[in-house]
């Protein structure tokens, strides 16, 4: 194996790059709009109706464009700029804003809330598979590792102050109408930042012609890659099981009693976690064993998820998010390196859009099963009960696919022989 490159050395490499800073600018602003309309939503949500049920719906509403589009998603993305689709679908978002701007300033009926949540769940379907893989087209494969944690620890600040900036909105405003034309403003402000990332050619198709079952070539590559299998299923019954987050706002005013502002801190604590995790990572060396890491910290993120379903102090309960988003941030990072390491180009997008069904939305998936437990048996059975049932899930994750745990350093998987698994998926689908 070559020697790694000079750069590879300078944490600072990447941002070096005039593209790679607009890529992170434009991705930290439409991450920040992303997060003031999921707390505003939800805050809204519950001001309005006091059920738990609701909050669960807006996961569920988010989801299903995601499953609806999952096939088109993903091979747009290996069909057309990457560029192109990303800018579209935050269009797309932020005239899904301003429409939940119209309906909160006129108080409109609850389902056209929904409708708009259905909206926003389209346009991050298609972005999530074309922002996540333009990366790999510009840079060399060396420089890759160093724009992505960059890249990653923007999302995270993002994830850490838009929350905190949203709470502050409606406690300093008084309304939920101006956090949503923040969130619109920072989607337009995304696509004005893409200009300045070139537009690549999409990458070359082996037919003039495509297939709807094209799709499986991806989830052939992936079903064929067991380690990489692993990680996804680890990470995706984390946040479906483990995510708290959606019943933040009945924790903040019926058992921590904190306002709007109280409940921005709580939403933006796992971020802050995440965002010094990832600030950590682009300093440590290659763990030798990442299988192990891996599996420590989701039961890690297991038990820091039950000790803030039983906690009834402000304080703890931010301490526990907190650890809760530095565990995220491994795992975040183990599985990505793993997915960025394994697929060629041709199956980014395919691949992508899969594991964002699986990752990304199981996010949204967790938020109706929380609403939805939540309402049966109460917030903290609610969150408890999937503190335990993460651990569960490591424990059969570790049985089911052992070689997790034989890995060594990510950086020395074998290009070559993942190569041939695409190849192999390809020819036996026809793509």
């Amino acid at each position: 194996m070559s020697s790694p490159s000079p750069a590879t050395h300078d944490p600072y490499a990447a941002v070096r790059l005039p593209f790679v800073r607009a890529f992170v600018a434009a991705r930290v602003s439409a991450s920040l709009g992303t997060q003031i309309v999921t707390l505003a939503v939800g805050y809204e949500l519950y001001e309005r109706t006091g059920s738990a049920w609701s909050l669960g719906l807006v996961g569920l509403f988010e989801l299903t464009p995601v499953l609806l589009f999952m096939i088109a998603a993903g091979n747009a993305a290996d069909r057309y700029a990457r560029r192109d689709i990303a800018m579209l679908a935050q269009a797309v978002a932020a005239i899904a804003a301003i429409g939940l701007m119209a309906v909160s300033w006129t108080q409109g009926p609850v389902w056209v809330v929904y409708a708009m949540l259905m909206l926003v769940g389209t346009a991050r379907a298609f972005a999530g598979p074309a922002v996540s893989t333009i990366l790999p087209q510009l840079l060399k494969r060396e420089q890759f590792v160093n724009a992505n944690a960059w890249a990653s620890s923007a999302f995270q600040f993002a994830s850490a102050a838009g929350p905190a900036l949203g709470g502050l909105i409606i406690a300093w405003t008084g309304a939920v109408t101006w956090a949503y034309m923040f969130a619109a403003i920072g989607q337009v402000i995304f696509i004005i930042g893409f200009f300045a990332v070139p537009r690549v050619p999409p990458p070359k198709k082996g037919t003039t012609s495509r297939k709807l079952l094209d799709v499986f070539a991806g989830f052939s590559f992936i079903r064929r890659t067991p380690v990489f299998l692993a990680a996804i299923t680890l990470d995706m019954f984390a946040v479906l099981l483990g995510g708290a987050v959606a019943l933040l706002p009945i924790f903040a005013k019926d058992i921590l009693h904190v306002g709007a502002d109280g409940l921005g801190w709580l939403r933006a604590a796992p971020g802050a976690g995440s965002l010094l995790m990832m600030l950590i990572i682009t300093r440590l060396k290659p763990w030798k064993k990442p299988g192990h890491v891996l599996v420590y910290t989701v039961i890690g993120f297991g038990l820091a998820t039950i000790a803030f379903g039983l906690s009834t102090s402000f304080i703890l309960s931010l301490v526990a998010l907190f650890l809760t988003g530095i565990f995220d941030a491994i795992s975040v990072v183990v599985r990505i390196t793993l997915e960025q390491v394994v697929t060629p180009d041709r199956l980014r997008g395919r691949v992508s859009a899969i594991n964002y069904v699986f990752v990304g939305f199981s996010n949204e998936f967790g938020a109706f099963e929380s609403g939805a437990t939540a309402a049966l048996f109460g917030p903290v059975i609610s969150v408890v009960g999937g503190g335990i049932g993460t651990i569960l899930v490591v424990l059969g994750v570790a049985w089911k696919w052992p070689a997790l745990l034989r890995i060594g350093p990510l950086h020395t998987l074998s290009q070559e022989e993942e190569e041939e698994i695409a190849e192999e998926a390809e020819v036996r689908h026809g793509v």
